[in-house]
């Protein structure tokens, strides 16, 4: 067996099904929060797209996808991040994926030499996904773990990584808007990094996935090869970003996302993934082509998620320190005891299940910066978050 399965922890929610696998829920419908899968409507036009290209499902797709896809998430990206100075090239800068996830995964497999002297270190933020922690940990790398707290506004403090550290970097992650906390990634932040990059030779796999999930549709958050193209990075290099239509379109079970970025890492990349076949099958990729090109669904998709954050607010305030976060689809809450309780006491008297925090990061520098915290995803209807939400207050107005 490769001996690094042994580092690798228990994913959150296999650790909040052994949490509450004795418990007797409240006799209430049970809402289920804990993880972010989008329950808004699905585009009308994707049951069209899928029954147009039944015929596809006979055909192998390849690694590097149909040029009209690539063609397509270039496209957006361009327009969506007004990309003007360093043309985003779908031959050279794109490859579709089965979503963010096998992606984020393949990127550190393919950028990682475990074999390095002095060891590989994988930078990543504190709480985190932990497709971050199980790439690193697998590609033989060291996780630093950065933690985003309230003093940094829940940002990655890069400022705060000594040299020495940078020195053996190969990778940082990135998450912007973030997973747990929705703080965004500003255009200064992202400057800091790229000249960190440049300057100690390490890849930036910006994961974007809750890009289009924000309050103020005058400001949609910047991202990474926005910030590239502003500096005038050449083919977007040691600059990599990672998106789907799982967050964006409600598309979590089409599994159809992409990576774009440094063209000379993405021929290393497609290298990797034609062997480790990560390919997308033609289906999606037809149908992907028609949701990259339309914004309508995506905008009344926000109108949705603005609705349930000011409703569920207005009723957490009065017992709970809450406040919206900058952008996505989750609440971070600080709990008045311990996580694990809280989530384990809200479950059986009230049916509500959220994940604690403490699954989603790890002890680092002293703290544990998910601890006494729960991660809350408004991914229900409207009227389902706002019943969770009187059956939350209810809870800490029982105490």
């Amino acid at each position: 067996m490769n001996p690094n399965l042994a580092s690798l922890h228990p994913y959150p929610f296999q650790r909040l099904a052994t949490l509450i696998r004795d418990l007797a829920p409240a006799a209430k419908p049970a809402i289920l929060l804990s993880v972010g899968e989008p329950k808004h409507e699905a585009p009308g036009l994707v049951l069209e797209k899928i029954t147009a290209h039944m015929q596809s499902v006979s055909v192998y797709p390849t690694t590097r996808g149909l040029p009209a896809l690539r063609a397509a998430i270039a496209e957006w990206a361009t327009k969506r991040y007004g990309l003007n100075k360093i043309a985003l090239d779908p031959e050279r800068h794109v490859l579709p994926a089965c979503g963010t996830r096998e992606a984020l995964f393949s990127i550190c497999q393919t950028v990682v030499n475990a074999c390095a002297e002095p060891a590989p270190i994988v930078i990543l933020p504190n709480p985190f996904y932990q497709i971050y922690e199980g790439a690193a940990l697998l590609a033989g790398a060291e996780p630093y773990y950065l933690n985003t707290v309230t003093e940094t506004g829940y940002k990655m403090d890069f400022a705060g990584v000594s040299a020495d550290v940078w020195k053996r970097t190969r990778l940082v992650y990135t998450c912007s808007p973030g997973n747990p906390t929705g703080a965004i990634i500003g255009k200064e932040e992202y400057a800091q990094l790229i000249e960190l990059a440049q300057r100690y030779d390490f890849v930036i796999a910006s994961d974007e996935c809750y890009s289009e999930i924000y309050f103020d549709e005058a400001s949609p958050p910047p991202g990474l090869l926005q910030i590239a193209d502003e500096l005038g990075i050449k083919d977007y290099r040691r600059c990599l970003v990672f998106n789907s239509l799982s967050k964006r379109s409600n598309l979590p079970g089409l599994r159809s996302g992409f990576i774009a970025g440094d063209g000379r890492l993405m021929h290393e990349l497609l290298q990797y993934r034609t062997y480790h076949g990560c390919t997308v099958p033609s289906l999606t990729q037809h149908t992907s082509i028609a949701v990259w090109a339309d914004e309508a669904h995506v905008h009344a998709n926000r109108v949705l998620y603005r609705e349930k954050f000011k409703a569920v607010l207005e009723i957490l305030r009065p017992v709970l320190p809450v406040e919206q976060p900058q952008a996505g689809f989750y609440l971070w809450l600080k709990t008045p005891f311990d996580d694990e309780a809280f989530t384990k006491d809200l479950f059986s008297k009230e049916n509500v299940l959220v994940l604690p925090g403490s699954y989603l990061s790890r002890d680092a520098r002293g703290i544990n910066p998910g601890r006494n915290h729960v991660r809350m995803a408004l991914v229900a209807g409207v009227d389902e978050c706002k019943e969770a939400a009187y059956r939350m207050r209810h809870f800490i107005e029982s105490l």
